[in-house]
């Protein structure tokens, strides 16, 4: 099988063949807990960008009710609410 079978998820299209291929070996050597470590990074850093830009929206918002927006965005807002609650202020 073709190294770059991956291409078209998550692989800019600008991306040459041999790069990829070399992305797609070093992530086939990677350890499994190398592996959740970088999507724990990852997970992690999309949480602070989201709560970043829920802070910019929102300057003059509780953290509380931000962190309540935060896992409406994450969840879906009818998750969240049936999980945690109506967002505080909410009807």
């Amino acid at each position: 099988m073709e190294k770059a079978h991956l291409r078209g998820f998550g692989v800019p299209r600008d991306t040459e063949a041999e790069v990829e291929d070399r992305r797609v070996e070093v992530l086939r050597r990677m350890s499994a807990e190398r592996k959740l470590e970088l999507v724990d990074d990852a997970i992690r850093t999309s949480r602070q960008l989201l709560l970043a830009g829920l802070r910019q929206r929102h300057p003059k918002e509780s953290e509380e009710l931000l962190e309540r927006r935060l896992l409406g965005l994450v969840l879906g807002e009818e998750l969240a609410t049936r999980a945690y609650g109506p967002a505080p202020g909410a009807p």
